[in-house]
């Protein structure tokens, strides 16, 4: 409708324009939304890693420091399995998890086995020099400047979500990510395999009274975690730089999800991995310098009001 003012020309109402409608705390809606759904994708990673991380200190208090270099290996071997055997990108879904399971396997039967009745600083730094040497062989080996990897042929493209275009690729990062962190708890928390595991690590002798063998059960609870850590590799290889510090760079974030989730609980480790991403991604539109340390200034309010964290229990 047109106002006039007594004695003057007609006056345009001041409408909002359907650019300003479209804002949310003058942040273009489409570029907000792109942005948490680019943090989806981060949470997602943050989530299989420190879902394996929960599983080895939840069930065998072993601070596992070397978990950045084997996601970085898993990276690693999926483009060696392409490069150098032509391996496929759905054969490296499936064989190079297995592979760094196996790795775990053998540094479980050989190192940590002897670690377990001593303090978890003995762990710690164990894992921590298996990370340096890992690290560095592959820096050596590879160099730093970053090994390419093409999207398969079958996630070219991307989807048209109105406000955005979402890249097939990631597209299935989140939904292969959020099926195994929640196919993972399932198994742990709802199958019998799961309470055999759970019951392996929290009263080993009496579960060998009734003939299960505690030893292989504490193994293949290693190999699964750091099995997750190989197939979060094999996810990022296609989506990000591969580079002998991939592993390293992202490490410290996954351990802060951890303690926020609450050490060795499961559920909570997916859960904050998933809200600390969309955090960091919303973090990133309002107040971009503060995106790599949002993070750590939750850690540090929860463990001030919570020290056990969000999902953990009070001992």
């Amino acid at each position: 409708m047109i106002e006039r003012r007594r004695g003057g020309p007609a006056i345009a109402p001041l409408l909002p324009s359907h650019a300003e409608m479209n804002q949310v705390f003058g942040v273009p809606l489409p570029a907000l939304l792109g942005q948490l759904m680019l943090g989806l994708v981060n949470g997602c990673f943050y989530a299989m890693l420190s879902l394996g991380l929960a599983i080895i200190f939840g069930m065998l208090n072993i601070i596992n420091f070397a978990h950045g270099a084997l996601y970085m290996m898993g990276a690693v071997f999926t483009w060696i399995a392409l490069m150098q055997f032509g391996i496929s990108y759905w054969w490296s879904l499936l064989l190079v998890p297995l592979v760094i399971a196996v790795l775990g396997v053998v540094v479980e039967r050989t190192m940590l086995r002897r670690l377990y009745k001593l303090d978890n600083l003995y762990s710690l730094l164990l894992t921590f020099g298996m990370a340096l040497v890992t690290e560095g062989f592959f820096r050596h080996r590879y160099g730093v400047s970053g090994l390419p990897y093409s999207i398969p042929d079958a996630f070219a493209g991307a989807f048209n979500l109105g406000f955005m275009f979402l890249p097939k690729y990631r597209a299935w990062v989140i939904g292969a990510s959020l099926l195994t962190c929640f196919a993972t708890w399932y198994v742990i928390e709802r199958t019998p395999m799961g309470a055999y595991l759970r019951a392996a690590t929290e009263n080993p002798k009496l579960v060998q009274a009734f003939g299960i063998n505690v030893p292989v059960m504490i193994t293949l609870t290693y190999a699964i975690g750091v099995g997750l850590a190989g197939l979060a590799g094999v996810l990022a290889a296609p989506a990000t730089q591969i580079s002998p510090l991939m592993g390293s760079n992202l490490i410290i974030v996954v351990f802060a999800v951890v303690v926020i989730g609450g050490m060795g609980s499961i559920l909570g480790s997916i859960v904050t991995g998933l809200g600390l991403g969309l955090i960091e991604g919303l973090t990133k539109v309002f107040y971009s310098q503060a995106a790599n340390t949002v993070v750590f200034l939750i850690m540090a309010l929860v463990l001030l009001v919570r020290p056990a964290g969000l999902f953990g229990k009070e001992r």
